[in-house]
């Protein structure tokens, strides 16, 4: 990799390497140390290929949801099959790993700027702005960065669009998928809201199990299913549907 090397999205691969190698040693302990991570189905992720990869989620933080799935993906390319065991697995990490973010969310201080720099696809919220419900199209330029995201490398979306269980999933997410057919991964994600304050910065409680489970892709007829089918699929898979109340 030559030093001024540049994604599609004109970020110097150089400085994003150094940004997740800082990151990724100052956030290890919140996932092995002062809490700890379950980690499930992780040898998932070394099969997977290089791009094309949607990995759908439920939302606990705004950033500690992610941060734990850059830890996870990078331990397990090294070998690291569920655990996050020696943190030097973050020296060399994945590149073109990115993660869907509200625009209005990454432009609130100094610390979240970073974050974006480290892999963020900021898009304008459809239903919301600024914590008012507002109902506008989407915009086309949201749509392209994802496609280009996808096409170089893996991309991490939270199909609720909010940090609150059992929301609806976006039908965004649903057209993403029909429209470009990536490999979906399911992620279910538990224990990240008792340890974290909403931001996913400060420390709410210690000794708190926290848990990431990797599911198997997610199996869709492409020539058959609808888009309510996928955001069916998609809820149910991140246990997210409403039959999932029954349980909690």
């Amino acid at each position: 990799m030559k030093i001024f090397d540049r994604n599609p999205f004109g970020h110097i691969l150089f400085l994003k390497k150094w940004l997740i190698r800082i990151l990724g040693f100052m956030s290890h302990q919140r996932y092995q140390g002062f809490n700890e991570l379950k980690i499930e189905g992780s040898e998932i992720i070394k099969n997977l290929p290089d791009s094309n990869v949607l990995f759908v989620a439920n939302h606990q933080t705004y950033f500690a949801d992610v941060a734990a799935m850059f830890h996870v993906f990078n331990a397990s390319l090294k070998g690291r099959t569920d655990t996050l065991k020696n943190v030097m697995y973050i020296w060399n990490p994945k590149l073109n790993i990115y993660y869907v973010a509200a625009k209005e969310t990454m432009k609130k201080g100094l610390l979240p700027k970073i974050f974006c720099y480290a892999g963020a696809i900021t898009v304008e919220r459809t239903w919301r702005s600024k914590d008012e419900e507002v109902k506008r199209d989407v915009n086309p330029n949201d749509i392209e960065n994802i496609k280009l995201a996808l096409d170089d490398g893996w991309v991490i979306t939270f199909p609720q669009g909010t940090t609150k269980s059992f929301n609806p999933i976006r039908k965004g997410t649903a057209h993403i998928i029909m429209q470009h057919r990536p490999i979906v991964i399911p992620i279910v994600i538990d224990g990240f809201r008792r340890s974290f304050d909403k931001k996913g910065l400060r420390i709410k409680k210690k000794g708190v199990l926290q848990s990431i489970v990797i599911k198997p892709p997610l199996i869709i007829d492409y020539d058959n299913d609808s888009i309510d089918d996928i955001v069916h699929k998609v809820a149910f898979a991140i246990e997210q549907d409403p039959s999932f109340l029954k349980v909690h």
